[in-house]
């Protein structure tokens, strides 16, 4: 079979496609991949900067959908590797049923941008809180963004979004963002302390890190939460405890590798977002598209953080 190989650490130049042995049906449930959601963890386990990266060579890829071969189902799952060949051996806990209109590039979209949405409303303790609590969610138009975005206008949140590009703003107001800050333009956290009122959020969704980290804190309420789960900007999250303390506020790590071994948890939440899917109400949104020789580039798009929604490779 055909797969994308992550040949050595490095940047999108170690990727090649080789053909490599098919996976034994021993190993897991055998699905045909048609789809795999590129994510930014994609992109750092090529550096080798990812937790539990092994050593190359590797298959790339986190997130697919295809048909799983014993049944004909259409399924989307999630792995921690091997997700981008034309056949994979998936864990059966982590497989979902695609939704009948969905095509196979939206399905390879859904599993990482909407659990790890849905876990940072429930870490934030937003699931069930009434209307009028507010949400600042970084890198709003890309994948996780996107995804946030659709949750939070289920749950009534009023959102405040960043994004480099007033276009990617405008896009994401269509699906629920209220209030859309190009940090370009404006620093944020005086964008936040202008549109509150000087109150503050009730929650920072944080994937950038370095300075970030201390500057979302800033920007919380009393006792409001920042649930951090990536650390776009490469540096390491920096932050003085004590700052937490003024107004009761807490910093939470999200960490979508580890709570996938959780079926519990998991299965909650599928339960949720399955509904919410049934109500029409979410919809992976699929900004670029590029067949698996083209890989490198989809890489390229990503680090260059010129994307909007999910880009998705067709294999």
């Amino acid at each position: 079979m055909r797969a994308l190989i992550i040949t050595r650490l490095g940047g999108p130049e170690v990727l090649e496609v080789q053909n490599v042995a098919d996976p034994l049906s021993s190993n897991g449930v055998l699905v045909d991949v048609r789809a795999g959601g590129l994510n930014f963890a994609d992109l750092l386990t090529a550096q080798g900067g990812y937790p539990g990266t092994p050593e190359p060579p590797l298959i790339a890829g986190r997130e697919f959908a295809g048909v799983e071969v014993s049944s004909g189902r259409r399924v989307m799952g999630y792995e921690q590797y091997r997700a981008f060949a034309e056949k994979t051996a998936a864990v059966a806990e982590l497989l979902w049923t695609v939704p009948d209109a969905w095509s196979f590039e939206q399905a390879a979209a859904f599993p990482v941008n909407f659990f790890t949405a849905y876990f940072a409303f429930w870490k934030a303790g937003l699931l069930d809180k009434p209307s009028g609590t507010r949400v600042l969610i970084h890198a709003v138009g890309g994948g996780v963004g996107t995804a946030a975005v659709q949750i939070g206008k289920i749950l009534g949140v009023e959102m405040y979004g960043t994004s480099s590009s007033d276009e990617k703003l405008a896009r994401v107001k269509e699906l629920g963002l209220q209030h859309g800050i190009n940090y370009k333009q404006r620093d944020y956290e005086e964008a936040i302390k202008e549109l509150t009122g000087g109150q503050g959020v009730d929650a920072v969704f944080e994937m950038l890190g370095g300075e970030h980290v201390a500057k979302g804190v800033r920007c919380l309420r009393d006792f409001g939460r920042l649930i951090a789960y990536g650390a776009a900007t490469g540096a390491k999250p920096s932050i003085d405890a004590r700052s937490l303390y003024e107004k009761g506020t807490s910093v939470h790590g999200l960490w979508l590798s580890y709570l996938s071994a959780n079926r519990e948890l998991m299965d909650a939440a599928w339960k949720q977002l399955n509904t919410w899917i049934g109500d029409g109400a979410l919809q992976p949104i699929v900004g670029h598209t590029f067949p698996l020789d083209q890989a490198p580039d989809a890489y390229r798009l990503m680090e260059a953080g010129k994307n909007y929604g999910k880009i998705v490779l067709q294999i």
